[in-house]
This record gives C-alpha cells, sequence and structure tokens, in this order.
C-alpha cells in the first residue's frame, strides 16, 4: 500500500539532524573538509541522527491471530450484508502486519462480497486507486481480446430500485353531492396550462387531496401555482408525465425546477424519473459538483451516487479540488445515508487513506477522519477511527486533542494506541510516567516487539539498548533498532561493527530509511563509491525520495556524490555488472544498471534487468514499474513484445504472455521471447509432456545472442527441468556449463544433483562454495542444511534465522524437531515466536496441527481460522478445518 506517515519526534531539538546545505554547497575536490569534523563523536552523531519510530496510523491488536480468527468465525456466520465491512476489518488488520498482497485480498473479498451499489462502488474505486500506474495491463488485456473492466463505471440505476408503487397510489375522494370536474386549470402568472385533474391528483397525496379532498381547491376550475417555483414549461412537462408517466428530451435546468417542485408535493414517481434522468446526465466532475448539492438537498439518491461515482473514480486527484472536499467534509450522517447509503464507514476509510497519503497533516485529512468516527457502529470501527485521528493530530501538535483521542482508542481497546499516549506524555516532560505506561502494557500482556521499541525511548544506555534488543528478538522486521545500533556504534567509531549492523536488516528488507542511513556511514567515511551505490539504490526504488527528513532530494545528492567518483564507461559498467551478479549482490546491481540508464545504452533491457532484480529483493512494485518503462524504451517491436509478455505473466495472466512470446517469435527469434515462452510453459503446465517442449525452447533461446548473465540463467532452467525429468547427467551438464560463465546460483541446481546420486557429502560442499560467493546467502545456507546431519542442520538453519528471519523453514524444522522429542510447549513456543510478526499460512496451519495433537481443540481451531484467513482455499488448512470443527465443544 502507499500509505506515508512522517515522523514526529518526541522534542523538537532531537528533529534538527545534519543539515545538509554545507554539503550541497561543497565543491567538487572540497569535500575532505568534512573529514576534519569526523574526528568529533558529536558531528557524526547530528550527520547519522536517527529519527524516531513513527505511531503509526495503523489497527495493531496485541494477538492479531485471535482477531483475524474472530472476523473469519463471524463471516461464516453473520448475514451477507455485514460481510464487505468485516473484509474491510480484515484488510485493517493484515495493514498494521504489512501484508499488501493479504490486504488486495481482502479489498478485493470486500468489493465481491458487497451487497449494495454503494458497498460496490466504494471498494472498487478502493482497487482501482491501489492499482494506480497498472492501467497498461488493461490496455494489454483489450489488445488480447480480453476484457478487463471488473471495476468500471457502474449503472447505479439499475442498481437502486425504488419502491414508488404503494407511495403513489392515491384514490380518487370526491365531494359529496358534487361532480368532480374532468380537468383542472393551473394558473402561473400570466399563463394557464390545462390539466387532467385524476392525473394530476394521481402524482401525490397531497394533490390527491387538493384536487379531490376537502379543500377549496377541489371545487375550483382555475389554481393559481405562481407562488410554487415552478416555471410554465415545467409544469407542461409535469402534466405530461401525469398521463404518460415518462419524461423526454428535458433541459439539465428543468429538470433540476422539477426535481424541486417533486420533493415539495411529495410525487414520488415524478421525483424517481428526475432523478434517474440527472443521474444520466452527470458525465464530469464539473457536472458532479454541481449536481450533488441539489441531490442530497432533494434527497436524490441514484444523482447522488452517480455524482459520487464520478468523485471515487478520479482518486486521488479530485481531492485537490476544494469544491469535492467540501462535499465529503461537511456531510452530516443524513447527507452521507443519501450519498452512499450504509457504506459510510467504508467510504470514509477510503477517503481519510487517500487524504493521509497525500498529506496527513491537512484539514481535509482531519476533516475526512472526523466523519469516519462519527460514521463507526462497532467499537472495532470506533477504536481505529479514535486511533488514526489520534495519530494525525499528533503530527499536527494539537496535544490535547491527540490525548483525548488516543484514550479514547485505548479504552475501546487498542492496546497499540498507549504508544501515542506515552509520546504525549514524554512531549509533556513526564518521561519516567511515559516509561511505567510501556512497562505496564508489557508487564500485563504477552510483550510484542514494538512495546520494547517503544519504551526505549524512554530510558538510557544499557536500558535503553536490552529494550532494543528485545524488540529485535520479538520482531525483527522492526527497523528502527538496528538503525539505532548502528548509529551509536557510529559515534563510538565502531566502523565495522556500525556497517554490520545496519547490514543485518538489509540482508532481509531493503528499507530505504535504512539505506539512507548506510549512505550517511558511508558519506561520514568519505566512501564516496559505496555512498553512490546506496543512494543510486534508493532512486531506484523511490525515484523522488528525499533525505534528510525530506529536507534534500535524493538525486541532488546523486548528482553531487558523482562529481567525486571517477567515470565508468560502458564496458567498465558490464564489468561490473557481471561481477556483482555473479556475486549475487543484488543492491550492487542495482547501482551499477542505474548508473548505465544515464548513459547512451539500450535502455529497454537495462530496465529489464532492473526489474528482474527488484523481483529478487522482493519489491514488486517498482519492479513492474521498471518493467514498464523496458516496454516504453524497447528498441523494437518484437523486444517490446517480450516486455508486454513478461508484464502479462507477472500479473498471472499467463495464457497472454505466451501469446506475447509467440507474436515476438514470428518477429524474430530471440533469446528473450523463447526465454519467456519456456519460463511462462514451465510455470503454467501441469502436464509431464511439456517438459519437452521447454528444453527445446531453452535450448533454441541459447542458440541466439545474448550475454552471459542471461544465458547462464537459461543453463540454469534448464537444468532444473533435466532435473524433474530425471535426466540427471543432462542436469549436471548443464549447471557446470552455467558455472563455467560465472552463473553463481548453479551450485545449488549441481547440488541438488549429487544428492539424487546419493552423494550427500558432494552436495554439502556445492553449497558451501555458493555460501562462500554468494553476498545474499541465506537460502544457501536453508539449502545446504538439507544435505548435512541433525546438527549442522540446526547450526545453518540458526544461521539463515540470523540472516533472514522472515524465511519460515527454520522455524517449522526447528518446531518438528522439538514435537519429535515430545517438547510440545517448546515446539508451539517455536512457531509463535514467528507467528508474532509474520502471518503466514505454512506456521499457523503446522501450530494448529500441534495444538491439535495435544488436545487443545479451540487453539487448533482459532489457528486454522487465522490460517484461512490468509489463504481461503488451502485444500490441506479446510481438512484440518474440518477435522478440528468436528472437535469443537
Amino acid at each position: 500500500m502507499r500509505t506515508f506517515f512522517p515522523s514526529d519526534s518526541c522534542k523538537e531539538s532531537q528533529l534538527n539532524g545534519f543539515n545538509p546545505q554545507s554539503w550541497l554547497q561543497v565543491e567538487r575536490g572540497k569535500l575532505s573538509k568534512l573529514s576534519s569534523h569526523n574526528s568529533s563523536s558529536s558531528s557524526i552523531e547530528s550527520f547519522i541522527k536517527v529519527p524516531e519510530p513513527r505511531i503509526l496510523p495503523n489497527y495493531k491488536p496485541v494477538d492479531y491471530v485471535e482477531v483475524l480468527a474472530q472476523i473469519h468465525e463471524e463471516l461464516e456466520l453473520c448475514p451477507l450484508q455485514e460481510r464487505s465491512s468485516l473484509y474491510l476489518l480484515q484488510f485493517q488488520v493484515f495493514r498494521g502486519l504489512g501484508e499488501a498482497k493479504l490486504m488486495r485480498r481482502s479489498l478485493r473479498k470486500a468489493w465481491q462480497k458487497a451487497s449494495t451499489v454503494h458497498e460496490k462502488l466504494v471498494f472498487g474505486a478502493w482497487l482501482k486507486y491501489e492499482k494506480q500506474g497498472e492501467e497498461l495491463i488493461a490496455d494489454l488485456l483489450i489488445n488480447c481480446d480480453k476484457c478487463l473492466q471488473e471495476f468500471g463505471p457502474i449503472d447505479i440505476a439499475s442498481h437502486l430500485q425504488t419502491d414508488i408503487n404503494a407511495a403513489d397510489s392515491h384514490e380518487t375522494v370526491s365531494m359529496s353531492g358534487d361532480q368532480v370536474l374532468r380537468n383542472v386549470v393551473f394558473r402561473i402568472h400570466e399563463e394557464k396550462i390545462e390539466c387532467d385533474r385524476q392525473k394530476f391528483a394521481a402524482l401525490s397525496a397531497p394533490f390527491s387531496a387538493m384536487l379531490n379532498g376537502s379543500f377549496m381547491e377541489s371545487l375550483c376550475e382555475d389554481i393559481d401555482l405562481s407562488e410554487n417555483n415552478i416555471s410554465p414549461s415545467g409544469l407542461r412537462i409535469i402534466s405530461d408525465f401525469s398521463v404518460t408517466g415518462s419524461l423526454n428530451e428535458v433541459t439539465p435546468n428543468l429538470l433540476l425546477e422539477i426535481l424541486i417542485f417533486a420533493n415539495k408535493f411529495c410525487c414520488e414517481r415524478l421525483k424517481d424519473a428526475c432523478d434517474r434522468k440527472l443521474a444520466s446526465l452527470v458525465a464530469s466532475r464539473e457536472d458532479a459538483v454541481e449536481l450533488m448539492g441539489y441531490a442530497i438537498e432533494e434527497n436524490s439518491p441514484v444523482l447522488a451516487v452517480s455524482c459520487l461515482q464520478v468523485f471515487l473514480g478520479e482518486l486521488p486527484d479530485c481531492l485537490d479540488d476544494e469544491r469535492v472536499v467540501e462535499i465529503f467534509s461537511h456531510a452530516n450522517r443524513q447527507h452521507r445515508s443519501i450519498m452512499v447509503g450504509l457504506a459510510s464507514f467504508s467510504l470514509y476509510c477510503l477517503l481519510s487513506e487517500v487524504a493521509m497519503n497525500l498529506d496527513p497533516r491537512s484539514d481535509k485529512t482531519v476533516c475526512f477522519l472526523e466523519r469516519l468516527l462519527e460514521s463507526a457502529e462497532t467499537d472495532r470501527q470506533r477504536l481505529l477511527a479514535f486511533h488514526q485521528l489520534g495519530c494525525v493530530r499528533l503530527l499536527r501538535k494539537e496535544y490535547e486533542e491527540a490525548e483525548h483521542l488516543f484514550e479514547a482508542a485505548v479504552n475501546a481497546g487498542h492496546i497499540y494506541s498507549i504508544a501515542g499516549l506515552a509520546r504525549l506524555g514524554y512531549i509533556k516532560g513526564h518521561k519516567l510516567w511515559a516509561y511505567e505506561k510501556l512497562n505496564s502494557v508489557i508487564s500485563s500482556v504477552t510483550p510484542l516487539g514494538w512495546m520494547y521499541q517503544e519504551r526505549s525511548l524512554y530510558c538510557e544506555g544499557d536500558k535503553r539498548w536490552e529494550d532494543l534488543e528485545k524488540a529485535t528478538a520479538l520482531d525483527p522486521t522492526l527497523s528502527y533498532p538496528y538503525m539505532y545500533r548502528a548509529s551509536s556504534l557510529m559515534t563510538k567509531q565502531n566502523v565495522e561493527a556500525a556497517l554490520a549492523e545496519i547490514n543485518r536488516i538489509l540482508g532481509f528488507k531493503l528499507a530505504l530509511e535504512c539505506l539512507e542511513l548506510r549512505f550517511c556511514f558511508f558519506l561520514a567515511l568519505e566512501d564516496y563509491q559505496a555512498a553512490l551505490c546506496d543512494v543510486q539504490a534508493i532512486l531506484t526504488l523511490s525515484p523522488d525520495y528525499r533525505m534528510f527528513e525530506g529536507r534534500v532530494a535524493a538525486s541532488q545528492l546523486h548528482m553531487l556524490v558523482r562529481e567525486h567518483i571517477d567515470n565508468w564507461t560502458i564496458a567498465d559498467c558490464w564489468l561490473q555488472l557481471y561481477d556483482r551478479w555473479s556475486s549475487v549482490d543484488d543492491i550492487g546491481s542495482l547501482s551499477v544498471i542505474y548508473q548505465m540508464l544515464e548513459s547512451d545504452a539500450p535502455k529497454g533491457v537495462l530496465y529489464f534487468r532492473q526489474s528482474l532484480l527488484l523481483l529478487r529483493l522482493n519489491c514488486p512494485e517498482a519492479a513492474m514499474r521498471s518493467l514498464q518503462l523496458a516496454r516504453q524504451h524497447a528498441s523494437s517491436d518484437h523486444e517490446r513484445l517480450v516486455y508486454e509478455g513478461w508484464i502479462l505473466y507477472d500479473t498471472s495472466h499467463c495464457e497472454e504472455g505466451l501469446r506475447k512470446a509467440e507474436e515476438s517469435i514470428q518477429m524474430k527469434r530471440s533469446f528473450e521471447a523463447f526465454f519467456l515462452k519456456a519460463y511462462a510453459l514451465a510455470d503454467s503446465s501441469q502436464d509431464s509432456s511439456c517438459s519437452s517442449t521447454v528444453v527445446s525452447l531453452l535450448e533454441d533461446a541459447l542458440k541466439c545472442p545474448s550475454d552471459r548473465l542471461r544465458k547462464g540463467q537459461a543453463l540454469n532452467n534448464l537444468g532444473s527441468v533435466y532435473v524433474d525429468c530425471g535426466q540427471l547427467d543432462l542436469a549436471a551438464d548443464c549447471y557446470s556449463n552455467a558455472l563455467k560463465i560465472r552463473h553463481t546460483r548453479a551450485h545449488q541446481g549441481l547440488a541438488r544433483v549429487h544428492f539424487l546420486k546419493n552423494n550427500k557429502t558432494t552436495a554439502y560442499e556445492e553449497m558451501t562454495k555458493l555460501i562462500k560467493k554468494a553476498r545474499n546467502n541465506a537460502s544457501a545456507y536453508e539449502k545446504r542444511s538439507e544435505y548435512c546431519d541433525r546438527e549442522l542442520t540446526r547450526a545453518d538453519l540458526e544461521m539463515v534465522t540470523q540472516l533472514d528471519p522472515l524465511r519460515v523453514y527454520p522455524y517449522r524444522y526447528r518446531a518438528a524437531v522439538l514435537m519429535d522429542s515430545h517438547k510440545e510447549n517448546e515446539a508451539i513456543a517455536e512457531l509463535s515466536r514467528a507467528i508474532a510478526f509474520k502471518a503466514d499460512l505454512h506456521l499457523l496451519h503446522l501450530r494448529a496441527a500441534f495444538h491439535e495433537h495435544t488436545g487443545d481443540v479451540l487453539g487448533a481451531l482459532r489457528d486454522c481460522r487465522a490460517a484461512l484467513s490468509v489463504d481461503p482455499n488451502d485444500q490441506e488448512m479446510l481438512e484440518l478445518h474440518s477435522r478440528v470443527y468436528s472437535h469443537e465443544p
């Protein structure tokens, strides 16, 4: 997701980090002036100041597994109309965990299960907003004769059916002793309009009473309507409608006039016809802005929702329009009911998220969150609204309001909001109180990493260090503890330890703030080549990134660092890329490609390589951006088709991706086209007979011109196919040939061949070679653990957890070993250690099985439900859930 929440320090003085203006003014060759300051630890400290961790505007329950299980249970039992709201809550839980894929899936489920057009509209707009930048995919699918209009305009009128028959069923009441007149003449100033009395009376109860009841007008042939804000033209149209029941071609102004008249005199059929006719005319934001006021004032739901659809379809741009913001900001409960039915909370969840992404400190963000709070109907909705508004008030330095909001969130059950209260207490000078506040939380619940991280802010020295170590042990994904420890070590001039500490997290989490800190380290050390590498990686991930707490564009610093580095030729760059790619230095490879893109080298192939690296680094959004740039800069049609094929394949449109590969091959036989077709075919087909086709395609690819980096990958893939087919000698040849051109990952394939040939020792040695060569080698340790005895396996898997704590296999292995040793509690604790910070299906599945084994049916059922929240379609999990559910007490 895109939520950006800038940090706000406890103390203003602590926000004043290094001012880069002196750096920006340094001329080439004079940057060494900084070296005289490096002897001073205080100068280094100001240069590498680490901002305090943000209070995130997220729902972060103490036990997210329990909450997910509750949501899953409620989804099984609740009425259909409540499902979308529950999926929205599930989305908020996954957002608190940072699980982007699961967040989007929950939003999609909310959209799919929408029971009203209002929910369908809100969640469809939300998904469209999340898919910004993916418009090309829809265009490509249309070109492949596969129309993708999931989140296109909805026919609002067909979804909002109004029951108006009962309202307009009015009996004719005649005065006793008098003959009811057939026609009636309405006067509007000097003009007279003759109408059918009974048809006109049937428009509404008021007209029926006027024309047929005990009112004086029932005996009149001539009635004056001059004071009722209706024109002669409008009344003639109303008269025609009373006879025909339909509105023909009517100008918008007349429709509005008639709508107001119809609402005033309770003419429901006429009002509904005007409502729908006006709704059909809403074609632009200008139309929607002009008509939304009338829709709300006259209670016209079809028109209101049609206007809303235009606004939501233009997110986020429409929130730059003050007229649109005013409509949303000033809508009271009745207005919201007309505009969005019962989906008010969902609407303002969306609007507040978009507004926070644009500027969390803005007035419109506050207004939307206030409307969100007004729209909340459950405790869980209220605690989210209280907490988010508290975070925004804190950013705006509105401390009293923020305190009340955080207190309300805590009282509603959101323990994480205590972090906001503690931060406010510290701002007011109550440091000990803030420490004790966190202390009481830690002692009263199962502690989480963020609790120790927050408490560390309110103590010093060894106590702070100990708290941050505990925070990392409980949640290794938190960036701040690594950054603080690294900066502390750097100020003590323990350079090697400082770099090792920041590299720990960068080894498994490519966090921009951590790259920025390491960049600062290298600047302080005057290692400009390494600094350049990091700033180029930052710009690859986020071209508009700003450093030093947003005060300086990273692109400016990049330009200045470049002044102190000798320029590489294109040949130099290719050699550097080859070396770094071979040593599995993905960040270094990204940096080299960034530098090459600044030259005159063909850019399509470079952006493509960039996308491959970003995928390896688990940066899918940045990878897709690079892939689209590759398509944009393709030097030929056949090259463009290949990149389009990868775009389609990476977005789960495999068949269309294959078609693009085939079109490219028809134009020109190329390595990348054959490689794409082989890759997609191998991944998509379960038929073993397709292996020979994949082999043939990869052999064709290897016959085409390409560089050794890509040919090494093709040989590696070919070896994998041969292994799957049982042709181990051919596989070994492929891996050996790949290693000859320094495709380092081929060691893993060759190790597998040795293992399948019952040569476990040689397999172990082969993986050891990969470990020694690869800079990022957590996966290599994990794979090597399969080729050794239990003690070495445990040692390798401990190393995996140390290098990349997000890899789940080591936790599962250790837990299984403990379970085999009848240490059930320790086994469950090992899994719980990882589950606390990672919502993983396999971890939850195994813990559920352990609970079942120990007779803890409720614990097993809870984990089953949480696991099915992560993947509702996992067959093994469904079977376990069914079995456990049958034993529920």
